[in-house]
């Protein structure tokens, strides 16, 4: 589950507005950044700087929103392997507006609705610095949720159904933790690609809404971590066998996951929510074939060129511009009870994976 910053303008009457200020030396930015790695809860402080004057290969951006991803998280905790240098505004993905541009910046201009596309680059900030390189101008019909979420959940789905099995030639998918902001994805790609799916999540008492809620957004099937071992799908020939299976939790529900795989069919693992191994049968290797792989959306983006992402995000907007992929379910919260947001993306509660928004104004 990943939660979202939302910010509006901050600027009351007296203050310097944000138009002609690259000269300006009192424009101020409130922003939450960490010194040390640790808990988010303890390290993760506000404060309020000077927004220094616009080189002539940066753009200066009013942040709308920002999202809280679990790699957030992992990174202030400094668990994620990416190195860091502290101290450092945390935040990887957004949306906002341009509001003005450097001398030498020639394909941005002020208004414009952009999404920053590299990671590390600090977003959990109302104002922002950003060199023009990891800036793209989205459509204004653009949902501002689906707009601040693109570039981790949905690249990451879009990439593993088309990577290493391409479902677009009918194949099936299985998938476990599938009311992940990343499993949600999933869903809905397949739907559009009018791909079959088969989705596992765990038991719970609201499992009925989670089913219909699922349903809603293209699951072809849903089952409980209990249902998917002792179903007659695929024996009723109901559906075929998977011959893609998305792995996000590890473990037993990995396992059972790969027992239902058809011959030649691929495991791609892309997280490890439940923190036990993926072991793989012998049988599954001498018998089936099956192969095992891992994704990390990061690693794609370093070796991935230009055209082979403008693409990819150029067919998700597309997607979510036609109301095909829409973004999750949200919450507005204050700006100064962040620590509400970093505390449920710590606790990951909530089966739609609601995402809460820091509101600004």
């Amino acid at each position: 589950m990943s939660f979202l910053l939302h910010t509006m303008k901050l600027f009351t009457a007296g203050k310097t507005t944000l138009t002609g200020l690259q000269n300006a030396r009192n424009l101020m930015s409130k922003s939450l950044y960490y010194s040390e790695f640790g808990d988010p809860l303890n390290v993760v402080k506000f404060r309020e700087i000077e927004v220094p004057p616009l080189k002539s290969q940066e753009v200066l951006v009013r942040m709308l929103a920002a999202p809280v991803n679990p790699a957030d998280i992992n990174t202030i905790q400094g668990k994620y392997p990416v190195k860091i240098k502290l101290p450092v505004i945390p935040g990887n993905e957004g949306v906002g507006v341009v509001e003005e541009v450097g001398s030498d910046v020639k394909n941005l201009s002020a208004g414009n609705r952009v999404i920053v596309t590299e990671p590390i680059q600090g977003t959990w900030r109302d104002i922002g610095v950003f060199h023009h390189d990891v800036l793209r101008v989205v459509p204004d019909n653009l949902g501002l949720v689906e707009a601040a979420t693109l570039t981790v959940n949905p690249c990451t789905a879009y990439r593993m159904l088309l990577d290493f099995k391409n479902v677009k030639d009918g194949h099936i998918v299985i998938q476990n933790g599938a009311n992940s902001a990343c499993g949600q994805n999933v869903i809905q790609i397949c739907k559009a690609w009018g791909i079959k799916n088969i989705n596992i999540v765990r038991n719970r008492p609201e499992i009925n809404e989670l089913k219909k809620y699922l349903e809603c957004l293209g699951a072809t099937y849903v089952l409980t971590e209990e249902e998917l071992r002792t179903t007659t799908l695929f024996k009723d020939k109901q559906i075929k066998k998977p011959l893609l299976a998305l792995n996000c939790v590890g473990g037993k529900s990995a396992l059972e996951i790969v027992r239902h795989l058809d011959k030649t069919g691929v495991m791609v693992t892309y997280g490890a929510m439940s923190r036990d191994p993926v072991t793989i049968p012998n049988s599954a290797l001498i018998f089936k074939n099956i192969s095992f792989y891992g994704f990390w959306m990061t690693a794609w983006k370093e070796k991935a060129s230009a055209v082979e992402k403008e693409e990819m995000i150029a067919d998700l907007v597309n997607m979510m511009c036609e109301k095909k992929l829409v973004g999750p379910v949200h919450k507005m919260v204050k700006f100064d009870k962040y620590e509400e947001a970093l505390g449920n993306a710590l606790t990951s509660k909530g089966f739609t994976g609601c995402k809460y928004l820091l509101d600004f104004s």
